[in-house]
């Protein structure tokens, strides 16, 4: 009942969102600038912005690819017992929406050091494996939820961050169409690690 009225809500308010004055000045100019996304090839602007876009896909292979298929299958605790999994996947999500929310007070100006660091993520991958497979203080709980937190601090801030900056690197008519890119391959990374996280073999 409420995710029906929820969506009756949405319906209404996407079909006035039009009154608005901000949506009424976006509209004049589109059609001042008849150049904006009509003149502007795709694969140019993906290729301005090939960088943000590889940071961005890669962020999602990496955290899709462990989160959650891993940590809620194969991670065992005989003090947390069945609670493990699920202290494990709230930590990533408040990691997460912590990641996200900071960039309202701090967005690094540099584009190359985000996508750096997003392709510094593949890290994760052997200190997963050394928590599973290292010596016995490693396979305890604290470390795997320090990592986990990491996990979703880095792909929260991160995507965030490189969201905004991309549509920033490229001229004004074409920074609609770079965010049209960039969340293409947004989807390109979560289909990505989607699959790749069913074959995680550790």
């Amino acid at each position: 009942m409420v995710a029906i009225a929820f969506l009756l809500c949405c319906i209404v308010f996407s079909n006035l969102q039009h009154k608005l004055p901000v949506m009424q000045q976006y509209q004049q100019s589109l059609l001042q600038d008849h150049t904006l996304c009509s003149k502007t090839k795709f694969c140019a602007v993906a290729r301005k912005i090939k960088g943000p876009a590889f940071g961005i896909f890669i962020i999602y292979i990496v955290t899709l690819s462990i989160f959650p298929g891993f940590i809620a299958e194969d991670l065992q605790s005989e003090v947390l017992k069945d609670w493990y999994p699920i202290i494990l996947i709230t930590v990533y999500n408040l990691a997460d929406l912590m990641g996200k929310s900071l960039t309202a007070f701090y967005v690094p100006q540099c584009i190359k050091r985000a996508i750096c660091a997003a392709t510094a993520r593949l890290l994760f991958y052997p200190l997963f494996i050394v928590c599973l497979h290292g010596p016995n203080w490693l396979k305890t709980e604290v470390p795997m939820i320090v990592l986990t937190f990491l996990l979703g601090f880095t792909n929260g801030y991160l995507t965030s961050v490189l969201m905004i900056l991309a549509p920033k690197s490229v001229p004004y008519s074409e920074s609609e169409l770079s965010a049209i890119v960039m969340t293409a391959f947004l989807g390109f990374g979560l289909v990505g690690g989607s699959v790749l996280g069913w074959f995680w073999i550790l």
